[in-house]
């Protein structure tokens, strides 16, 4: 057979690089004040997140998407399956790791916004939310102009900034969250609802946020209950 070369052909374009693959993931819960009654939450659940993209977890209440979430976190030890992370270049299993391992993946490469902050009463909200940025490495005057300018983004009153998040609005600690998570440049990001308190008004500005976290490359997993948010900023779904 002849080959033939065509000229200034293009190389193959190689598939996008994924930063996190969760392969069958297995939890399930024993409610041991029940008699040991056993539920199974995920079965077999399983994502590949490539470079740049947005997946949000769909399904009813109940279904495992929040489970999901926090497995991808190591708040939940799996049952089965493995959570492979691309972390400073190299692959890691988080199941596998070690405390002070999981707590360096946390700190540089995997940010998580919840729907609900823990905070230490008396610590000032500038300082809450600065805590990720310098726990990274960060110098703490830059640490917290970087706050600066995320609070005065989402509309968080300058007044606010040195009080404790303990006596906030749902929607204050919301954003005092938001500013934590995107503060640092973590090449993975998490989403819980991250505008399920916010007016229309921040939840413009956590749009924005996200596509330009994407542009940069950041790779997203989150639970949108909010369509135009879900429509606007997911690239696919996975079902549940």
């Amino acid at each position: 057979m002849t080959h033939f070369l065509v000229p200034n052909a293009s190389p193959p374009i190689s598939p996008p690089e994924p930063t996190l693959r969760a392969n069958d993931l297995y939890k399930t819960f024993v409610l041991h004040h029940q008699g040991g009654v056993k539920i199974p939450v995920l079965q077999g659940v399983s994502l590949i997140l490539q470079v740049g993209e947005c997946v949000a977890l769909q399904g009813q209440s109940g279904s495992g998407k929040s489970t999901f979430m926090r497995s991808l976190y190591a708040n939940y030890r799996i049952d089965g399956g493995a959570i492979w992370v691309k972390h400073q270049g190299n692959w890691v299993n988080l199941p596998q790791l070690q405390p002070h391992q999981l707590l360096n993946v946390r700190q540089h490469t995997i940010g998580y916004v919840s729907q609900f902050l823990r905070v230490i009463p008396r610590v000032p909200a500038l300082d809450v939310a600065a805590e990720p940025l310098m726990d990274s490495g960060a110098d703490a005057e830059v640490a917290k102009d970087k706050i600066r300018h995320l609070f005065t983004q989402l509309h968080l009153p300058e007044r606010l900034w040195q009080l404790s998040p303990t006596t906030f609005s749902g929607g204050e600690k919301q954003r005092v969250n938001i500013a934590r998570a995107f503060s640092v440049d973590y090449p993975i990001l998490l989403l819980d609802e991250p505008t399920s308190a916010l007016d229309s008004t921040n939840r413009e500005v956590v749009m924005q946020l996200i596509e330009a976290r994407k542009a940069k490359g950041c790779s997203l997993v989150g639970i949108f209950h909010d369509d135009e948010v879900r429509d606007r900023v997911c690239d696919r779904a996975l079902q549940f």
